[in-house]
């Protein structure tokens, strides 16, 4: 994939058309955030943050680089795999999420044939966002041990399904939310 990586604060910047291509075959909205708390230590403002950096500003993005987006070009966003489960200390982070979710499934319905939009639902990824939970090996057991396939995921996991989406070979594929999360949406083995 020829890939054009542009970092920048979603929630302080505009993003510069300039940096951008004529025209786009793919974009893939990534914000990094992680916010896991109860709700009785949350307030309004936690919420509104979580809302604001994964889903008001891919709105605010969605828009500025639709125009730009080519014939069978796709969309990829991310989620969590909290959204459809029910995980305790979730409740900001799901909510954003979610809201992105339905986002997906809308926006690929008013932009069908032309742009494909899915999202990515990922378990616990290997990151330093995630250094917290991973600290320490003990950590990195129990959190495997949730997870059906034994493992946390890599970055490498995610970075391999969002290439696939961006291609043709996902060319009969929208509005889909896909679990890249070690089977932990889908299988109950405990």
């Amino acid at each position: 994939l020829n890939v054009t990586h542009i970092p920048f604060d979603v929630t302080k910047d505009e993003l510069d058309l300039n940096k951008l291509p004529e025209t786009l075959d793919g974009f893939v909205y990534c914000p990094g955030s992680i916010n896991l708390k109860p709700l009785k230590m949350m307030g309004l403002e936690t919420f509104r943050e979580d809302m604001e950096i994964n889903f008001f500003s891919l709105v605010k993005v969605v828009k500025q680089v639709m125009s730009k987006m080519t014939e069978g070009s796709s969309m990829v966003f991310f989620s969590t795999v909290a959204v459809g489960m029910g995980m305790p200390f979730h409740t900001s982070v799901a909510a954003a999420k979610g809201a992105i979710e339905g986002f997906a499934k809308a926006l690929a319905a008013e932009n069908t044939p032309k742009v494909r939009v899915n999202v990515i639902a990922p378990s616990l990824v290997d990151t330093p966002l995630a250094s917290r939970l991973l600290s320490n090996d003990r950590k990195k057991e129990m959190m495997a041990e949730r997870h059906p396939l034994k493992r946390v995921g890599t970055a490498e996991d995610i970075a391999k399904m969002a290439a696939f989406l961006l291609k043709e070979d996902s060319g009969w594929m929208t509005g889909q939310i896909l679990g890249v999360d070690g089977g932990m949406s889908s299988l109950n083995i405990s």
